[in-house]
Order: C-alpha cells, then sequence, then structure tokens
C-alpha cells in the first residue's frame, strides 16, 4: 500500500513531534512546527500522537493513494479536493484507492497537516521521523517530497466499501480550540538576559506589536519594529536555546527561533514564548503583527495541563467513535 507524489508542493516533509535527546551533540530536535494541528489529525485517525504526518504549504501536492486508506487534514485550509469534490479539515475521511488529494487555494493559516491511519511505513532516525533537511537525514531521504516519490503506507483498509464513491466523511470532528485566545498575544516567560536592555526597550517589548519578516523560515522568524537597546554591549557565551525563544539580534531587531532552530546561540535571550503559544505563532504569515505579554511558569503550566487534556480526550472519543463506526458498518453488511 502506497501513496505517490503525482506534483511537488511548495515544501512537503515527514515531520512527527521532533528529535530530543541529541542537542548536545548538535542535532537540532526538528519536527513539526504546528504540533497542536499534528496532534489533532493523528488522533482523528486513530493513530498515536507522534505518528509521522506529511507537513504541507502552499501551492500544496497531488497526492495518488494507490489503496483506501483513512486520512485527516487539520491546521491551514487550503481548499483540499479529492476527485473535483471539497472536503472539510478537522474531519476523518475514508479516500478510496486511485484517488488523489490536491490542494486548490489558501484561505488562511500557513500549514496543514495530512494525517494517515496507521502512519507511514520509514525507519527511524535518531528515534524520529522528523527530517532534519540541513543534515539530509529523517523522513523521506533526508529531503522534502518531490514529484514521483513513492511513500509506503502501514496499513491496509478493506473493510469499508465505498463503492464507486471517491471518499467519505466520517461522523465525527474535532475542534481545534481548547481555550479562547487572542490571535495576536503571545505570552512569554522572562528570559535569563531580559534585564541586560534598557528600560525604554523594555516598555517597547511589552507595548510595540512586531511584525514577522519575509526573511523567516523553519528554523526562525525574523521580526520587524523599532530597534530595542543594550545598557552595555556584552559578549553571551554561547548557551541552549529551544523552540520559542526570543533573541536580540545586533541591529536591534528580534528573532523567535521554530522548529528547526539551532541547538546554541550567543545572542541574548529576552524570554521564551510559551509552548501553547507556538502552533498559533507557527500558523502565522509575514506581515503579520504579534505582541508580547508576560507570563510566570505556573500559567504556563496550567493551559500546557489543559491542551494536554484535550488532547487525550479527543485521542479516547475519537477511538471509540472509531470502533462503534465500524462495528454499525459490519452489521449492515452482513
Amino acid at each position: 500500500m502506497s501513496l505517490k507524489i503525482l506534483k511537488a508542493g511548495m515544501l512537503d516533509s515527514i515531520q512527527d513531534m521532533g528529535r530530543f535527546g541529541y542537542q548536545q551533540f548538535g542535532i537540532n530536535p526538528t519536527g513539526c512546527m504546528d504540533r497542536y494541528a499534528a496532534a489533532i489529525a493523528n488522533c482523528l485517525v486513530c493513530n498515536d500522537l507522534n505518528e509521522a504526518v506529511i507537513e504541507i504549504h502552499f501551492p500544496g501536492p497531488a497526492i495518488l493513494f494507490e489503496q483506501k486508506t483513512i486520512i485527516a487534514i487539520t491546521g491551514a485550509d487550503f481548499n483540499a479536493t479529492i476527485n473535483g469534490n471539497n472536503v472539510p479539515i478537522y474531519h476523518p475521511l475514508i479516500i478510496n484507492k486511485n484517488e488523489t488529494l490536491q490542494f486548490q487555494s489558501p484561505k488562511n493559516k500557513s500549514r496543514c497537516y495530512l494525517a494517515i491511519n496507521g502512519g507511514i511505513k520509514l525507519d527511524r532516525w535518531l528515534s524520529s521521523y522528523s527530517t532534519n533537511l540541513k543534515a539530509e537525514a529523517g523522513g523521506f531521504n533526508g529531503r522534502k517530497l518531490i514529484k514521483d516519490d513513492v511513500i509506503e503506507l502501514n496499513n491496509m483498509i478493506e473493510s469499508f466499501d465505498l463503492k464507486e464513491e471517491p471518499f467519505k466523511i466520517l461522523p465525527w470532528q474535532a475542534n481545534e480550540n481548547f481555550e479562547p485566545t487572542s490571535s495576536e498575544e503571545f505570552l512569554v516567560i522572562e528570559g535569563s538576559e531580559w534585564r541586560w536592555i534598557d528600560k525604554q526597550s523594555q516598555e517597547k517589548f511589552l507595548k510595540n506589536p512586531f511584525y514577522i519578516s519575509h526573511n523567516s523560515d523553519r528554523m526562525g522568524y525574523r521580526l520587524a519594529s523599532e530597534p530595542l537597546n543594550l545598557i552595555e554591549k556584552m559578549e553571551l557565551v554561547s548557551s541552549g536555546v529551544s523552540f520559542g525563544t526570543i533573541q536580540l539580534l545586533p541591529d536591534g531587531q528580534l528573532i523567535v527561533l521554530m522548529a528547526d532552530h539551532q541547538t546554541t546561540g550567543g545572542y541574548p535571550r529576552l524570554g521564551n514564548i510559551i509552548s501553547t503559544h507556538l502552533p498559533k505563532l507557527a500558523q502565522m504569515k509575514a506581515g503579520d503583527n504579534i505582541n508580547f505579554k508576560f507570563t510566570d511558569h505556573q500559567t504556563a503550566e496550567a493551559v500546557l495541563i489543559k491542551q494536554q487534556q484535550h488532547l487525550q480526550q479527543l485521542q479516547i472519543a475519537c477511538k471509540l467513535r472509531f470502533e462503534n463506526y465500524t462495528h454499525e458498518f459490519r452489521k449492515e453488511n452482513h
């Protein structure tokens, strides 16, 4: 059982929740930019939350499914179609064999995630399926997906007879928002070098909007605004950084480190965006503006627990719905 890339998208790659435990060797974690959307996609198709998914940007790919399977699309809405028919996001669906999934136009956000029931048949590199583009390792041959790539899948779905229908939408869905939140406000934990900048710069950081630059990628989002200034020029010994670290560059501008960030950095760390707000940031585009607001570890931890509880409840509910649906289908067809 396999899928085939008929047309490559702009940057399609195999990702999971990241490659951890190797940063001391200079190997960055990589992984999905929007890990929350990827986890929801896996919930919908009854996978483990860390199962490999395909991260898709627009223009998106054309993907031929050579066997019937169950898929789910989450994250950005790129107006997905199968055989010319629109299909919803945040719903699982059965796609028939020899049908093609395509993406017609970007409606919102920046990245979508395609999960496939049973996952993708690949070997892990250092305990992860994620593609490390810089190291040319992991994922599918260590690179983005290109035309004529054939990717083997783990599961073959035979129990559901679609006859001539190109797809069937399954009767459950997910709610992506586990709590209301401002689209532009990002909660931040104070960084180790926060007090290195002067009072005026601290006020700018908390009051001024910052705009995402076109010079942004999976390694980091460069932000544009009024320059921030150090109280005095100081050299920082290269120190550990993580997804969401906000660094002050020599020109006074900021960069937020993203999924493909380096393992250490020598620029002052003004703060770190809380992990539950990183998916929201990952879906923003060049020109969007963001604002920072400080919070504490206790608040950040409480929101994270709430998000994890939402995913656990969703995972259990989807498995129960799938089992019930399978049972009813068998009753009707015997």
